[in-house]
């Protein structure tokens, strides 16, 4: 489903299809032993599961530039022996499946450094494509590229939203689209498996970019198979 012009919504990856150009973000590798650690006894499938995921879009598109959002790995202050290991296997499955691998900077991506630089890879505050500008979103740039841009995307958010029905609630990563100034504002749901996200009509938001009146932001909700557009969120309040 095209949530923009040439803006193609891939399962939970976005595809610029004018430039051949893949957008993950926010995969928070070595999430799962964070939460062993907090004493939450949950399985370590997160790489298993997402690189079966990616292997479902690759079988859809065959991008020349991926570019990860920000927040590559989890932990802030140091990295952990499951986040060397994983985030490396990630990074050279993704480098498998392009000819260029662009990384922004996130708000977690504090010491990514030492483990990117063993694939020669180096991070960027954010990647402009003609009048695309690509940011995690956990701050609200100030720079020329930005001025310029009409199209905003950022991760960090995490997006997800909550549906009941006949008492039964279910939650589901989501797209939102809407307005920040004068430019088009897509907000995109991570790739970190263990967590659907944020519920967007229950709880806080993190970026700043959403701080505003949401009401007549779209809601894209991914299903199994498919995606759906399921209206402004004024509707589903």
């Amino acid at each position: 489903m095209e949530i923009l012009k040439d803006i193609e919504i891939v399962d939970i990856s976005l595809y610029l299809k004018q430039f051949k150009t893949l957008i993950l973000t926010d995969f928070h590798m070595g999430f799962e032993e964070t939460l062993n650690k907090q004493g939450i006894l949950v399985p370590r499938f997160q790489l298993d599961k997402t690189l079966k995921r990616l292997e479902k879009i690759f079988l859809r598109i065959e991008p020349e530039t991926i570019i990860i959002n920000g927040d590559l790995k989890h932990e802030f202050s140091t990295i952990s022996e499951t986040e060397w290991l994983n985030t490396l296997k990630l990074v050279d499955f993704l480098l498998k499946h392009c000819k260029n691998l662009i990384l922004n900077r996130g708000n977690h991506d504090t010491i990514l450094e030492p483990i990117i630089k063993k694939r020669n890879l180096k991070i960027n505050d954010y990647t402009r494509i003609g009048d695309i500008y690509i940011t995690h979103g956990d701050k609200i740039s100030n720079d020329n590229d930005f001025k310029e841009s009409k199209i905003i995307i950022i991760g960090n958010e995490h997006p997800a939203i909550t549906l009941k029905e006949e008492g039964r609630r279910e939650t589901y990563k989501c797209f939102l689209k809407g307005q920040f100034q004068n430019k088009v504002l897509i907000a995109q749901p991570s790739f970190n498996l263990v967590t659907e996200g944020t519920d967007i009509l229950r709880e806080n938001k993190l970026s700043p970019f959403l701080h505003q009146d949401l009401s007549n932001f779209e809601v894209f909700i991914v299903g199994k198979e498919k995606v759906y557009n399921f209206g402004k969120i004024k509707e589903l309040n």
